[in-house]
């Protein structure tokens, strides 16, 4: 019976992992689950806390580091518009968003253009940094 602790405590945990979402108490609820398998295969309380303690630190020392790299970094790779942000790119048209004229060569695509500051115009054959893609157009300054 005493199986049914460690499914208890292996609960516990994982409930508590849902609800602060660190992947801290996952590890100690993996640890609980083969625990809990332990007591059920063998009578001894002992190996039961020793199979917790060890699969529980060897899943918070290897496995931990992992899932945290992986919750926080974003895709390596940006595609579509989001790739073309931080670019430079070459003026074809004059831009004057006052007048809603512009356009930019981009990575040898044409973009309608606006400056990302309002008041700035830009005239043809400068080179600008793109600063954003709003929809179809991209936003740029020198």
């Amino acid at each position: 019976m005493d199986w049914v602790l460690w499914v208890a405590i292996a609960f516990a945990f994982g409930v508590g992992e849902m609800l602060t979402n660190g992947f801290f108490l996952a590890p100690f609820a993996f640890g609980g689950a083969v625990a809990a398998l332990t007591a059920a295969v063998t009578s001894s309380g002992a190996a039961s806390l020793v199979m917790f303690v060890v699969s529980s630190m060897l899943v918070l020392l290897f496995v931990r580091p992992i899932a945290r790299r992986h919750m926080v970094s974003g895709p390596a790779l940006q595609t579509g518009s989001a790739a073309l942000v931080g670019k430079r790119a070459v003026v074809l048209e004059r831009i004057a968003n006052n007048e809603g004229v512009g356009c930019v060569r981009i990575d040898g695509e044409v973009w309608t253009a606006r400056a990302f500051d309002d008041e700035e115009v830009i005239e043809p054959g400068k080179s600008v940094h793109v600063m954003a893609i709003k929809g179809a157009t991209a936003l740029v300054s020198e």
